[in-house]
């Protein structure tokens, strides 16, 4: 008998200290080299944007990796990466911690639009108003240690 699953997530970090250190000139660049280490993990992308102090991903998980595995992975090499390319020269690292929010597939094209339309939404709203108000959405207490 075969096995089925659909392990939807909606991972979302940012850079060290909320700083605008990813050049949105140059980011294809780093979400396709983060896309070749989803697939290296028999992940499935399904979106991936973000502005210049955060990264938005929806990731179907494949249920042999652990969530934590898998965003330690995708941090650690992107970083390593970021640091090593001439057009991402401001960049330190990533911040501690991240947020992993789980969908039922029929959100998934609302999530991608909604990933889609970051450079948009954020005329409007700031990255903090946006990372309270999902956190909120989803019942997670918030730790104002890890907010400016």
């Amino acid at each position: 008998m075969s096995s089925y699953r659909q392990i939807l997530y909606h991972i979302i970090f940012r850079t060290k200290g909320s700083e605008k250190t990813l050049s949105l000139e140059h980011t294809r660049e780093l979400y396709a080299y983060i896309m070749g280490v989803i697939r290296n993990k028999n992940c499935f992308l399904y979106r991936i944007n973000g502005m210049e102090e955060h990264v938005h991903i929806l990731s179907d998980l494949h249920p042999s990796i652990a969530l934590a595995d898998y965003v330690r992975d995708i941090k650690t090499s992107s970083s390593l990466w970021l640091k090593q390319n001439l057009n991402f020269q401001n960049f330190v690292g990533w911040a501690d911690g991240y947020a992993a929010l789980t969908y039922a597939c029929k959100d998934k094209e609302m999530i991608i639009n909604y990933i889609i339309n970051q450079q948009e939404h954020h005329k409007k709203v700031s990255f903090v108003e946006e990372y309270r108000k999902l956190l909120k959405e989803h019942g997670i207490k918030i730790d104002e240690r890890y907010f400016p």
